[in-house]
């Protein structure tokens, strides 16, 4: 009441004094001020005490400093107190009318009929209106984050918290304020397919300046790439289709964003699992009990999370070939990085050959050849729901391996857990697998070594001999151009077939050993079904051997001339000097060659390497083939021994052809450019005399034989004055 007298009494000594000035002219801001000047002006209304004081300095520097009280203030009698029975609110459209008007009009602000949310002056103020345009961008920011918090007090002090509020506090000048996100007039709820924050329109919102703007990229650590990544996840992709698609606040929050690198951010570390979990519940659930997520719990921060597997901005499918956990890569580049890692196994006491292991296994070398249908880590291990093998509930437990194996073999049993799962075929290592391995190499070492060191000698006297012919350092020896019969049409065929059947087991069985090799690269990128025609051709080709095995089995116990031919290509004492005399030949201490059979030491220990490795490779062969019969009978033990001495004895085998083979029937001086008996059947004269003289002489005296017999006819028939029989 006290405060009314004093309106009143204030409002009447004024008007006394200065009516005549009012009357005289129009009411002025001065005018106005003169009273409103007036700290003790005061009003009441509905029984509460409203100030009517204006501080003249503030309203000089508003952006309203310019004009006249009675524009916005309208309808008010100077000569009257009060000047209206009734304040009228202050209308901004009469001059503000226009784009931001109509954006307000359709605001969450504008709230429904005569009463709004939030007025102009709630966020504006009612004479201390700043001039936007007078500001610099940060006091701007600054501004309208105070002015907001009056109202969202709350969301405010999350925001102040943010990435985003520290960097408007700090004044960065890129940094977003409340207005860069939700707009200034047309404030509208998230709801609000319209509103700049509808999941609709959020993430192009945010790439304006995390990938648009160079100043904030230059600020933050992802790259551009990086960021933009997401438009072609799965989350992405999948935004443009369903509404519920996980989008930017899903994951990094919506007012209380913080740096990844922090631990209470929603993407950092610890934090991860629980912010895939509001998605995807079941998984956070299985991911929690794994050893994974358990070693999380723990502080073990060098252990994988959702991220650190699926990708952060650039999740994808696992169906996606380009996913990192899409079947085919899956093993070498999620597991491996940390299961390979010298650091990471030594610092946990892990095994670090566990990679290795499958990559050197035939599940491993069908993955890097391309196949997504062999098992990979997941396969078996599992996915989110990873164990040790010591948990009854891992599925790699003694209790549930036979099970898991089971998915892709069928009818397994308990043998096939009997045996490493990771085996590594190294030399040195203390297991039977390991030491077939060393065995092996020592055996293709000397083998092929031995082999290589007496052509390379070979080589040389052959060659020297050739040369001093050549320049008449050497008598020449000249021969008739007869030819001798080596190899029979039957024998020719069979040596066909088995050339084509080894050179393919060769090829194929190589590609899916070395799948990253240039040349079978080469054929992979023929055709994405190389690798299934691959399987395909290996095992026909084995089965091709195997049947020309049989028959030459059948030929040489059956046929005349393979029983000779057998016959000629057992071993006997003297290929042992014929060797050791060859060689003192060919070191050059020994004056003359030995004379060599139809067979010398050099066929028959090819021939029965090739009878062994036959058996050898067509017996493993059929092991590996049949895995799900065998792995039942033999254990997963013996069946990788099996796998092994396949490995190795393709490579003796394949050596052998090339270093002793070839070389005798392509690279030796005197056969070369070839041997033609495997095409022609026959040698000439000059060839049986260079390498089989005691053949050639032996058929030589069989003619004079038959040429003494026939004289010896011949003579007996004039004797007795019959006529010759004619040749037949």
């Amino acid at each position: 009441m006290k405060s009314a007298v004093n309106m009143v009494l204030s409002g009447y000594w004024t008007l006394v004094v200065f009516f005549p000035f009012f009357s005289a002219q129009a009411q002025s801001s001065e005018d106005c001020l003169t009273c409103h000047s007036e700290k003790s002006l005061t009003t009441e209304k509905r029984g509460k005490e409203i100030s009517l004081y204006v501080e003249g300095k503030v309203l000089e520097r508003s952006a309203h400093g310019d004009l006249e009280c009675i524009l916005c203030h309208e309808g008010y009698d100077p000569n009257a107190i009060p000047h209206t029975p009734r304040a009228k609110t202050v209308d901004c459209s009469s001059c503000h009318a226009g784009e931001l008007t109509d954006a307000y009009e359709g605001s969450i602000h504008r709230g429904t009929g005569n009463v709004a949310a939030a007025s102009c002056v709630d966020c504006h103020s009612y004479h201390a209106v700043q001039r936007i345009s007078e500001q610099d961008s940060v006091r701007h920011q600054q501004m309208a984050d105070a002015m907001c918090a009056t109202c969202h007090g709350d969301i405010h002090k999350e925001y102040s918290l943010s990435g985003h509020g520290r960097a408007v506090a700090n004044g960065i000048a890129v940094a977003p304020s409340c207005v860069d996100c939700h707009g200034a007039h047309g404030v509208l709820p998230a709801l609000d397919e319209r509103a700049q924050t509808s999941r609709k329109k959020e993430i192009a919102l945010c790439l304006a300046c995390h990938q648009d703007k160079p100043e904030v990229r230059a600020i933050i650590g992802p790259s551009a790439g990086f960021i933009s990544s997401y438009e072609s996840s799965v989350h992405g992709q999948a935004s443009n289709d369903r509404v519920g698609a996980a989008v930017c606040t899903d994951c990094h929050g919506s007012h209380a964003i913080i740096k990844g690198s922090e631990p209470s951010s929603a993407v950092g570390k610890l934090n991860v699992a629980s912010t895939c979990g509001e998605c995807h519940q079941d998984i956070n659930e299985q991911f929690s009990g794994s050893i994974h997520g358990w070693a999380l719990t723990k502080g073990v921060m060098a252990s994988p999370t959702c991220t650190d597997c699926h990708g952060e901005h650039n999740i994808l499918s696992p169906k996606d070939p380009r996913s990192p956990v899409a079947p085919a890569n899956v093993s070498a580049q999620v597991c491996s990085p940390c299961h390979a890692s010298v650091k990471l196994t030594a610092k946990y006491g892990l095994a670090s050959d566990r990679f290795q292991s499958f990559e050197d296994s035939f599940h491993g070398l069908a993955t890097r050849a391309g196949s997504v249908e062999v098992a990979n880590c997941a396969s078996c291990h599992g996915v989110h729901d990873i164990k040790p093998s010591s948990d009854p509930a891992s599925r790699i437990s003694p209790e549930n391996i036979v099970k898991t194996c089971g998915k892709c073999h069928p009818g397994a049993n308990q043998n096939f857990a009997r045996g490493s799962v990771h085996v590594v075929t190294k030399p040195g290592q203390e297991n039977i697998i390991s030491f077939v391995a060393g065995a092996y190499v020592l055996l293709i070492v000397v083998t092929i070594g031995g082999m290589f060191l007496h052509n390379i000698i070979d080589f040389y006297r052959k060659s020297k001999r050739k040369l001093m012919r050549r320049r008449g350092l050497l008598a020449q020896h000249h021969v008739s151009h007869r030819l001798y019969l080596r190899m029979s049409l039957n024998e020719r065929f069979q040596h066909g077939t088995l050339l084509i059947s080894f050179m393919t087991l060769v090829v194929t069985g190589f590609m899916l050993k070395f799948p990253d090799a240039w040349w079978v690269v080469t054929l992979r990128n023929l055709s994405p079904l190389v690798f299934d025609l691959r399987g395909i051709v290996h095992r026909v080709a084995g089965v091709v051997l195997i049947v020309a095995s049989l028959y030459h089995i059948y030929y040489v116990l059956v046929v005349p001339r393979g029983k000779q031919l057998l016959r000629d290509l057992l071993p006997v004492r003297q290929d042992l000097r014929d060797m050791v005399n060859v060689v003192r030949f060919n070191l050059g201490l020994r004056s003359e060659k030995p004379l060599l059979g139809r067979f010398s030491y050099i066929e028959k220990s090819e021939y029965w390497a090739l009878v062994w490795g036959t058996a050898v490779m067509g017996a493993t062969g059929i092991i590996l083939w049949f895995d799900n019969t065998f792995l039942g009978l033999l254990t997963k033990l013996w069946w990788d021994v099996s796998r092994t001495v396949h490995y190795y004895e393709a490579w003796l085998a394949t050596l052998a052809i090339i270093v002793w083979h070839f070389y005798f029937v392509i690279f030796n001086p005197d056969s070369y450019p070839m041997n033609l008996a495997w095409w022609k059947g026959t040698l000439t004269e000059e060839e049986m005399e260079e390498e089989h003289p005691l053949e050639l002489q032996k058929i030589h005296e069989q003619e004079k034989m038959i040429e003494e017999a026939e004289e010896v006819e011949r003579s007996t028939l004039v004797e007795r004055g019959e006529p010759e029989r004619s040749a037949t």
